[in-house]
């Protein structure tokens, strides 16, 4: 499968977080990214830290509300839940987000984290809002000076 078109921009944080690509883009409200966990993102055990889990569930559910919405708008979240069942371990994981329920601007998004096997290794829900992306930039600017 191609790599779907992404309309955020690669960054430090893709970095950060091991972006291999974006594999979809579903203006339905669906996506799903490839990460790379290296042995620097362990603790003891060589399990993934709980947070790159919870950072690559988000940054899914983050990429479906812009697939759904468009890339004017930026998704905030107001509330964050993860559930762990069973450690990352490095090598390509793959995380899935789709929309359940949108509202005009308040969203609920559900997501869930996949080994290369396709267990599942952790789930998530969000609360999202659709932020307009001039209006937080330009506060984001103003708060910098």
């Amino acid at each position: 499968m191609a790599d779907a078109p992404n309309p955020i921009p690669p960054s430090d944080l893709s970095e950060t977080l091991g972006l291999v690509r974006v594999v979809e883009m579903d203006p339905a409200g669906r996506a799903r990214i490839e990460y790379r966990a290296g042995a620097h993102m362990c603790h003891s055990g060589g399990v993934v830290q709980g947070g790159f889990v919870t950072g690559w569930i988000d940054a899914a559910m983050a990429h479906a509300a812009i697939a759904m919405a468009g890339p004017d708008v930026v998704p905030m979240s107001l509330e964050l839940k993860v559930s762990f069942f069973a450690p990352a371990r490095p090598g390509v994981l793959t995380a899935e987000a789709w929309v359940e329920k949108r509202g005009r601007s308040t969203c609920f998004f559900e997501g869930r984290l996949l080994d290369a096997e396709g267990r599942i290794l952790a789930k998530a829900s969000s609360t999202l809002m659709l932020a307009d992306r001039a209006r937080v930039e330009s506060a984001s600017a103003a708060a910098r000076g």
